[in-house]
């Protein structure tokens, strides 16, 4: 069976929302893990949707994970500049991972990014062990923006996020 990238509906929120959470939790990318404050923010899909594109990837009636596609600007926007969209809160449950489903959100992403007018680039932030997704974001043409890297909690010196950038 394929998998299908589309629109979340709302009856898919809270879903989508654990399995963000999970997917973080899972790989250890909480600092404070289920005390941390951005978990709240994972699984509030709806709030996500209500400010972008919440995208996700079904097969069948499975959902497998999803992302958030901002594209241009505003309140979901943490690093994209006039003419970028931006790749946020990418997550796929641990059973559907190393099947494709990841690397085709990223894709359905790049395509509404080019879709969009006077969009140039798509960026995002990612952690540094999140090896896998840089391997996906390389292969697809994503480069390094290390001049970009931020602090999203800027009271702890080790939370610093890698950036990258696609041309389009």
């Amino acid at each position: 069976m394929d998998i299908v990238i589309r629109q979340a509906e709302p009856e898919e929120y809270t879903a989508l929302g654990e399995i963000t959470a999970q997917a973080y939790l899972g790989d250890g990318l909480l600092d404070f893990g289920e005390s941390d404050e951005y978990l709240g923010e994972l699984r509030n899909v709806a709030k996500r949707a209500a400010a972008a594109d919440v995208l996700v990837a079904v097969e069948g009636a499975r959902l497998l994970g999803g992302v958030t596609f901002v594209p241009s600007g505003g309140p979901m926007a943490d690093i994209a500049r006039q003419g970028e969209a931006e790749i946020r809160m990418l997550a796929v449950a641990r059973e559907a991972r190393g099947r494709g489903a990841g690397e085709t959100l990223v894709r359905a992403c790049v395509d509404r990014a080019r879709a969009t007018d006077g969009c140039v680039h798509v960026v995002l932030s990612t952690q540094r062990s999140m090896h896998s997704a840089h391997r996906v974001y390389e292969r697809l043409g994503f480069t390094r923006t290390p001049e970009r890297d931020w602090n999203p909690i800027p009271h702890l010196d080790d939370v610093t996020l890698l950036t990258y950038e696609l041309t389009l």
